[in-house]
């Protein structure tokens, strides 16, 4: 089906014939994934509805609005999981905006209209709905009608024809306009799942949360769909805070939104959640990062465009090897892959269950040159948890030509002019070059006359447009006689007599710049729920007891302090110690309730509490005064001095030391000698 993909591109067949034998392909993979997760040994796959039970139940997170019927799409994370999330956005900003030196901002989430029309999420970020005509329920499109298909399908009395034609049907489903959607509805009699009434014809719906911001509604807005715009309004000030210096980047934390239709699958598809995006500005001439061989080396599992569209797996590759044979645009792309690859392992997602995807030519916007997701194998298939994406130049023109205001970076010249002196060669650095201007050539009168006093505002605009922009309306004029442009709200309808387009020479000593933005956006709801699947165990030989292998540097608390009774005698050195990891910066939990230690301990584990410390009799009549220190997925302990104890924490959580090298330095526990009787008796 590969091979059949490339030859109708390469012989330029019609778009639809090459959509339909695309998204064969697509279906094709979709369906071999199914057959590989099916395959997989069983102990690689997550008991789902157990490790949702432990989510639940010690309040990871749970649906908001509960005790009112809960709002699906929304959750509210309880203790444990806001400290799990906490720690994972600590290790962001360490990893990227610490060591890379990264501008961190914070930008509104209330988002004025005009902003998101410029981005193209006001027209484009929609999708297909359908109603329930009595009840109101709304259902998303296409997934319905490929849940009802898939119904009929499996139903032994569907003839092989009516089959093969379904089937054709859920293949082209991403193809299909919003007419072709509702024939289809009414062909194959698509009823209400829930209650069986019938539909509505599928309307197109916007994602994006609409309100008005003021009193008097005048002034429409959204809230965000993601937080990358605030990055790009604000490119100027960031460009001079760094002192007009280039590259550089900026990033944001913030929570966006989107209005799912039918909002699923946990934290994976959801109407709130939080983002922290990466924008790169970069030189588009001198797109080589500096630190690449940094990660040049690391071996990574790379899902190619073109192994994607030849029917081929996913293959791992050295990183270096894949920017230099062109899989990978360019080394500062290389480069971002590299290090989210890092984090993502860092913070607890499985290197077996991660690959790098690349975005197919169908799939990919028409202004990126190259896009890659980070994505994580689950329960649920493959899902998408990072992308890391080239997107050009696209965003600071389109906020530039609505806003007049140029969002570019100067460059000095140093163009080298080589000359012979007296036998001896020397080399000069002139400051200037000549270069090709295209740019509109209104005429003011013609303008003027037909646009009064919002003339003005007409030229302007055509005083910012780019060359691109500038060659595609060119063309417009010069096929129809006219184009239109759109500013502030109102349309102008331009024509030959109007404006004209000219060309020539300049001399420029500093060159200006539209920056290309390479961008790593993560997803961090979703991250977390991969790192719930990878790290979910049951511990061997009882199947009740469930636990969450975090990695010490993300886990909600990194110690517990268990006091092995509820003996008085034990209590100043649980003081003791709980004051100690708090100078150390160590979270802790002190759980010093009725139950046995055992108990205790798998209670800690289940919330993927990282070591243990259990204050026994040995700790209370032995000097120097000891305690035990336990090690969550090994179950091993050790025993140091209670003073020694914080720091030994303190590094393993911030991974200074691990665990095997904290064995060789203490002795390993094997009991208490003491007891309170012995005690007693002395």
């Amino acid at each position: 089906q590969g091979d059949l993909v490339r030859k109708l591109k390469d012989d330029k067949a019609p778009d639809v014939d090459v959509s339909k034998a695309v998204a064969e392909l697509k279906a094709r993979k979709r369906t071999l994934e199914a057959k590989e997760l099916a395959l997989q040994p069983k102990d690689d796959i997550v008991d789902r509805p157990k490790m949702e039970d432990t989510l639940k139940r010690r309040f990871f997170y749970d649906q908001a609005f509960a005790i009112y019927g809960g709002v699906s799409g929304l959750y509210d994370f309880g203790p444990v999981g806001c400290a799990l999330k906490n720690n994972i956005l600590q290790i962001w900003r360490q990893h990227f905006i610490q060591e890379e030196q990264i501008l961190e901002i914070d930008c509104t989430m209330l988002t004025p209209e005009p902003v998101l029309k410029t981005s193209g999420h006001v027209d484009k970020f929609a999708d297909y709905m359908v109603k329930d005509v009595k009840n109101g329920e709304c259902f998303r499109a296409d997934h319905l009608l490929k849940a009802h298909l898939q119904k009929l399908m499996s139903d032994k009395k569907c003839a092989a024809e009516k089959k093969a034609e379904m089937d054709s049907v859920i293949t082209q489903m991403d193809n299909y306009t919003q007419e072709e959607l509702a024939d289809l509805f009414v062909k194959y009699n698509v009823k209400s799942p829930v209650t069986g009434n019938d539909l509505s014809p599928p309307i197109s719906f916007n994602l994006m949360f609409q309100t008005s911001i003021g009193p008097g509604g005048n002034m429409p807005g959204y809230l965000r769909p993601e937080t990358a715009q605030g990055i790009f309004l604000n490119f100027k000030r960031l460009l001079e805070f760094n002192q007009g210096k280039m590259p550089f980047a900026a990033a944001q934390i913030g929570n966006s939104f989107r209005n799912e239709i039918s909002p699923r699958s946990g934290l994976i598809r959801v109407r709130e959640f939080t983002m922290a995006e990466i924008e790169h500005f970069v030189d588009p001439n001198e797109k080589k990062h500096p630190k690449f061989q940094n990660v040049a080396d690391l071996d990574i599992l790379l899902y190619s465009s073109k192994a994607q569209t030849s029917g081929q797996s996913a293959s791992i590759m050295r990183l270096g090897d894949a920017v230099e044979q062109g899989v990978i645009n360019n080394s500062v792309l290389g480069y971002f892959i590299g290090r989210i690859y890092l984090y993502l392992t860092k913070v607890g997602i499985s290197k077996d269950k991660l690959r790098f995807r690349q975005h197919m030519d169908n799939e990919m916007a028409h202004y990126a040159c190259d896009c890659w997701d980070a994505e994580t194998k689950t329960s649920y298939g493959w899902i998408e948890i990072v992308g890391c994406a080239d997107r050009s130049c696209f965003d600071l023109l389109c906020h530039a030509r609505a806003t007049k205001v140029p969002l570019v970076a100067e460059k000095a010249l140093k163009e080298p002019i080589s000359f012979s002196v007296y036998f001896v060669f020397v080399t000069l650095t002139a400051s200037h070059k000549t270069v090709n201007v295209v740019q509109f050539e209104p005429n003011k009168g013609a303008i003027g006359k037909a646009y009064k006093k919002d003339a003005k505002l007409a030229m302007e605009y055509l005083a910012i447009c780019d060359e691109c922009y500038i060659t595609e309306q060119e063309k417009l004029l010069s096929e129809n006689g006219e184009f239109a442009i759109e500013t502030e709200g109102k349309t102008f309808t331009l024509t030959k007599d109007m404006v004209s387009v000219k060309r020539y020479q300049k001399t420029l000593h500093v060159e200006e710049v539209v920056p290309n933005v390479i961008e790593p956006s993560f997803g961090i709801g979703r991250i977390m729920y991969s790192i719930f699947e990878h790290t979910f165990h049951v511990r061997e030989g009882d199947e009740q007891r469930t636990y969450f292998s975090f990695p010490a540097t993300v886990s909600p608390y990194k110690c517990s302090v268990l006091p092995l009774s509820q003996n008085q005698e034990f209590m100043p050195f649980v003081k003791e110690l709980s004051e100690a990891l708090t100078r150390n910066g160590v979270s802790h939990k002190v759980d010093d309730s009725s139950g046995s230690i055992g108990r205790r301990y798998a209670r800690t584990d289940e919330i993927g509490v990282a070591f243990g410390i259990t204050i026994d009799f040995d700790t209370v009549n032995k000097t120097p005064h000891t305690a035990t220190l336990r090690d969550r997925d090994s179950m091993r302990q050790i025993r140091a001095e209670v003073t020694e104890l914080p720091t030994i924490i303190r590094d393993l959580a911030n991974g200074a030391t691990t665990w095997a090298e904290v064995e060789t330095k203490y002795p390993i526990f094997e009991g208490q000698e003491t007891s309170k009787k012995e005690n007693t008796e002395e």
